[in-house]
């Protein structure tokens, strides 16, 4: 699919992505909805106002609004229409050629360089629930928290429903935003001990976000609950293990993990995403009625880990977005079961996506055996040796498939405690 808009061959951002996401620029402070096309941010809002988009028979007032939250809650059918319409607009040999390609004056409006944006939270979370459903994670995991363990010894419904907790949403930051390195309690030589962490550790994950819910009572259908997502981000679950693992054994991770979940900016349609969905691992198994699939409905996608810090980069792990044994439907399906309402913006989370192999690990947990064995990465800068992340260290998520269909940088950079 050719645009008449010059999109670079190795762009995250093609004809055929067109990811949501919220940017200002230095001259224009206020929130805008944009797509990512190329090398350029569309400006909806002014789309939207220049009445772009009135033909279409929604309230293109949504597309002016400063999160993507009222516009979301429009529903798939509203997406798509819009979706096509800005695929019209700027295929090569377009019909629509008033609305923008030989307006001149609106294209100098409309598009914008994407290195003279800001980018920000597509939308206002309301709520985060991580689920654990990476299956080479939790056997990894169970061998290191108890060796000789099975996943069913230490997690007895794993298999059965998608493991969740809930997380804050609060502290959800898009993609660039530097935190603190967190302080807790944990025990060290017998004692407890109370100051900063000292196993920082990364998570890749793969992130839905809810365009529209469900009232309190009531459940989604796992058929149904695709049409509940409005898209995909990648997401990283920062990690402080021995704060964490001090204080979850009975209720579930709480300091180890609220302190800072960094998201990438681009939201990822399922249209966009439709080429590569698969199966989940283990889908045969049986399980209850409620959690059965007849479709595919997971997907098939490479991320790259990259840790950059004073002494260079160094691509640390491959994950993939497959290694999962429930898809965000049957997630979905769960979390309204017991009659919990979902609402737009709400952020779910796969868990760790971890792979057979260990250059597929999706932590420095699995990666370093519990902190027992350094790992060693070599790159043109030299060579780089870690047990868990420093202070200045950069983790980066990358994520981008042959047909120019990426997420953007999942980055955040670690900043010595207070």
């Amino acid at each position: 699919m050719a645009s008449w808009l010059h999109i670079p061959t190795d762009s995250d951002f093609s004809l055929q992505n067109l990811p949501y996401g919220i940017f200002s620029t230095q001259n224009q402070p206020d929130h805008h909805i944009g797509i990512a096309i190329g090398d350029y941010v569309l400006d909806l809002n002014i789309l939207a106002q220049e009445n772009v988009f009135d033909d279409l028979g929604f309230d293109a007032s949504t597309l002016e609004k400063s999160t993507l939250n009222v516009y979301a809650s429009l529903g798939r059918s509203v997406h798509r229409l819009v979706r096509n319409r800005v695929q019209e607009i700027l295929e090569k040999d377009t019909d629509l050629g008033a609305l923008l390609k030989d307006n001149q004056d609106r294209r100098s409006r409309c598009l914008i360089k994407q290195g003279d944006i800001q980018l920000h939270l597509p939308f206002q979370i309301g709520d985060y629930t991580d689920f654990f459903c990476g299956l080479h994670h939790a056997l990894n995991g169970a061998e290191i928290v108890k060796p000789g363990s099975s996943v069913e010894q230490l997690c007895p419904c794993f298999y059965n429903l998608p493991v969740a907790y809930h997380g804050r949403a609060s502290s959800v930051v898009v993609s660039g935003t530097p935190f603190r390195r967190p302080r807790g309690q944990f025990p060290v030589d017998g004692k407890v001990h109370s100051g900063p962490t000292r196993r920082l550790d990364f998570e890749v994950e793969f992130a839905a976000f809810i365009a529209n819910g469900n009232d309190l009572g009531t459940s989604i259908s796992v058929d149904q609950a695709e049409d509940h997502i409005f898209g995909f981000v990648l997401l990283n679950d920062w990690s402080a293990r021995d704060i964490q693992m001090y204080e979850a054994p009975i209720m579930g991770p709480f300091g180890g993990k609220n302190f800072c979940t960094t998201i990438s900016p681009w939201v990822v349609t399922p249209e966009a995403l439709n080429s590569h969905k698969t199966a989940t691992m283990l889908a045969k198994r049986e399980l209850p009625e409620y959690l059965r699939e007849v479709k595919d409905s997971a997907f098939n996608l490479c991320i790259q880990v990259d840790l950059d810090c004073n002494s260079g980069s160094y691509t640390v792990a491959k994950c993939n977005t497959n290694h999962v044994i429930f898809s965000f439907s049957q997630m979905i399906a769960h979390h309204t079961r017991v009659g919990c309402p979902l609402r737009t913006g709400d952020l779910l989370g796969t868990g760790t996506l971890s792979g057979a192999t260990d250059e597929e690990l999706g932590c420095l947990l699995e990666i370093t055996k519990g902190g027992k064995k350094p790992r060693e990465w070599t790159s043109e800068s030299g060579k780089l040796e870690r047990l868990w992340l420093e202070d200045g260290d950069t983790i980066e998520f990358t994520a981008r498939a042959s047909d120019g269909i990426g997420f953007g940088s999942c980055s955040g950079k670690i900043l010595p405690a207070i």
